[in-house]
């Protein structure tokens, strides 16, 4: 589908940025038909400032990159969703959204993968993670199992606290089993985006 940039007399279309992993909503913008060309060329999300009249790669200054992984475009086609990968914050504020939304438990779990990731290319001596990696992948196995069990006794129980403690157990294993089998964890929700298609 072809965009229509004579829609507007500026020749600005607004397009929507949201994380391609999280769903968050990142930002708002404008392109014109050069940027849009720029940004599928390049894959670094590219718009136009309607303040200064010129065309800008988000994190050309901050280094806080837009890698754009889908583009897709309404039904009107006057309309633009850009889904990326932020590189950093993405807001000008320091936030990593201009619009403050906050999903803390998602945003949770995917700063736990990102940690457990640095744990892991960047070993830390006191780092119960490090010390998982060091052992390799058949302890890390060995570790979800165990707590997979647990869990399962757990819930045999009346005591919500224990169970909940085991689940948060298996939760921070099984995700350490992901980045030891590098996997991430948007790879496993979109598998179970999929099932329920």
């Amino acid at each position: 589908m072809k965009i229509n940039f004579e829609k507007y007399a500026d020749g600005l279309v607004p397009a929507i940025v949201q994380d391609a992993k999280t769903g968050k909503v990142l930002m708002l913008a404008f392109l014109n038909e050069e940027a849009f060309e720029i940004t599928q060329k390049t894959r670094k999300a590219t718009f136009f400032s309607r303040s200064r009249a010129a065309l800008w790669t988000k994190g050309e200054t901050s280094g806080s990159f837009l890698e754009v992984e889908e583009i897709l475009i309404d039904c009107d086609a006057d309309t633009i969703l850009i889904k990326a990968n932020p590189s950093g914050a993405v807001c000008h504020t320091g936030a990593d959204t201009c619009f403050n939304e906050r999903n803390e438990n998602a945003d949770f779990l995917f700063e736990l993968e990102k940690i457990i990731l640095d744990r892991k290319t960047n070993p830390q001596e006191n780092s119960q993670t490090s010390k998982l990696f060091a052992k390799g992948l058949n302890k890390i196995a060995q570790k979800v199992g165990e707590e997979a069990v647990e869990l399962v006794i757990e819930a045999k129980d009346d005591n919500d606290g224990l169970f909940k403690s085991e689940a948060a157990d298996l939760l921070y294993h099984t995700l350490v089993l992901f980045a030891e089998k590098n996997i991430a964890l948007a790879d496993v929700l979109e598998t179970l985006k999929q099932r329920r298609r």
